[in-house]
């Protein structure tokens, strides 16, 4: 454990290295301000809302179903993480488009409906997981009591 450890903290530093590098090699530094405010707003938006509401979703769910698997809430908070992060990054041109752009080709996608699209994709497959996650663990469990 202490060397995979180790060996995670190393690849998260020499990533975050070769970002800076890029960063100073490829970006002007009239853009470092609107790149700060981004990461800044996307730290935010973690913190203060994608975290307490996975969080918040998992209290619940572990206290509705006391009997439910580990698997199944971990699967539908993955989803949540997923549908957040969908979110934070199509929300900029749903707002966009609604305040409306000089060029009409620039944002040429009803982007609000293709965000409900997803979700109900993901709602979808969220629960076919569940369901197949569900039939394996059922399957072990027969297997293991015919042993």
């Amino acid at each position: 454990m202490k060397t995979a450890r180790i060996v995670l903290v190393a690849v998260g530093v020499l990533v975050l290295v070769v970002g800076v590098a890029v960063l100073l090699s490829d970006v002007s530094p009239r853009r470092y301000l609107g790149l700060g405010a981004w990461l800044l707003g996307a730290l935010v938006v973690h913190d203060a809302v994608i975290a307490p509401v996975v969080l918040g979703v998992g209290a619940l769910l572990r206290r509705a179903g006391r009997r439910m698997p580990g698997g199944v809430l971990v699967i539908v908070q993955v989803a949540l993480v997923v549908a957040a992060v969908v979110t934070a990054l199509v929300m900029p041109e749903v707002f966009k488009r609604g305040i409306g752009t000089a060029n009409p080709t620039v944002l040429p996608l009803d982007y609000g409906v293709n965000l409900a699209l997803f979700y109900v994709g993901l709602a979808v497959a969220t629960g076919v997981a569940i369901a197949a996650y569900l039939a394996v663990r059922r399957r072990a469990a027969v297997g293991a009591s015919e042993d």
